[in-house]
């Protein structure tokens, strides 16, 4: 052959091979989408709600012994000058203690504890649930017949398709 004719059949053949690739090959054409279904989970995502409660404590009255110590002196000066012998003994501690008591009543007689409020916070876990949509159920028309998939997008009114086309054996 001469290198013209070699030249012809050589683009010829390179002219046909997109052709003869294209049949092999998958193609992309358009579905017809009739129906599209959000796929929804609820999600629980639990969270703390806190709150600040003020409630009222009751502050213990601030009692001095000073009364109890001048009313135990004064009442033992007493005691010890009745009687004699062991009973001016006993008549001494009898008047201690008496004296004491007295004292301590008479000097914490207006002691009063205070009312204070005191800030409280208090939290509880509550659970709080979400609604995802985690995928769409599309269903199409393809060539008159019906499809369905899972996409992870809302394709809108038409579904890009890939189409494979194989010979049969």
């Amino acid at each position: 052959m001469k290198l013209p004719t070699k030249l012809m059949l050589s683009i010829a053949c390179l002219g046909a091979l997109p052709l003869a690739q294209a049949q092999a090959t998958d193609f992309e054409d358009y579905g017809r989408v009739t129906r599209v279904t959000p796929q929804v989970e609820q999600v629980n995502r639990p969270r703390q709600e806190c709150r600040t409660e003020y409630v009222q404590v009751q502050q213990p009255a601030e009692r001095s012994a000073g009364g109890s110590i001048v009313g135990g002196i004064a009442g033992a000066l007493l005691g010890s000058q009745v009687g004699s012998g062991n009973g001016r003994t006993a008549a001494t501690a009898a008047g201690a203690i008496a004296g004491a008591v007295v004292g301590d009543r008479v000097q914490n007689q207006n002691a009063q504890g205070g009312v204070q409020e005191q800030a409280v916070k208090q939290c509880r876990t509550v659970d709080h649930w979400e609604s995802r949509t985690n995928g769409y159920q599309v269903e199409y028309d393809y060539r008159g017949r019906n499809y369905t998939s899972v996409m992870s997008y809302d394709p809108g009114q038409r579904v890009r398709l890939r189409v494979s086309v194989e010979p049969m054996q």
